[in-house]
């Protein structure tokens, strides 16, 4: 499997700080819920480990949560979604897992249910570019 498979990543000329703060208005304007910000860098900086920039921000739509858990309570082991920001090198990039994949792991939860999903997910990613 190829990385295009598994995730949708987009460089931004963004700066860090700039791209996470897009990230949280854009989830906001499609109407999903924030539910937590993980600021990877510094956990592993208490620990003594350096990392470049890094934040995994979990997202929850309650519309498309409810339509997978009552297809299969086990798709909660793919929730909540999570965009991350991250920087490499001085370039700053934005990307999530595809949430198309769902359905290869749940059968009854239809690819046409999971790409609702990631369309909503790759937009958020877009306007926050």
């Amino acid at each position: 499997m190829d990385l295009n498979e598994l995730a949708y990543v987009v460089e931004t000329n963004k700066s860090f700080d700039v791209a996470v703060v897009s990230v949280l208005r854009a989830v906001e304007q499609k109407g999903w819920a924030l539910f937590n910000v993980y600021d990877v860098k510094e956990r592993l900086a208490a620990k003594g480990f350096t990392q470049e920039p890094l934040k995994i921000i979990e997202i929850c739509s309650a519309k498309h949560s409810n339509q997978l858990l009552n297809k299969d309570r086990l798709a909660s082991l793919c929730m909540p979604c999570r965009i991350i920001v991250l920087e490499e090198k001085g370039k700053v990039k934005i990307a999530s897992i595809r949430p198309s994949m769902i359905s290869d792991f749940f059968p009854q939860i239809t690819i046409e249910e999971t790409k609702s999903i990631e369309k909503d997910t790759k937009e958020i990613i877009d306007s926050s570019k």
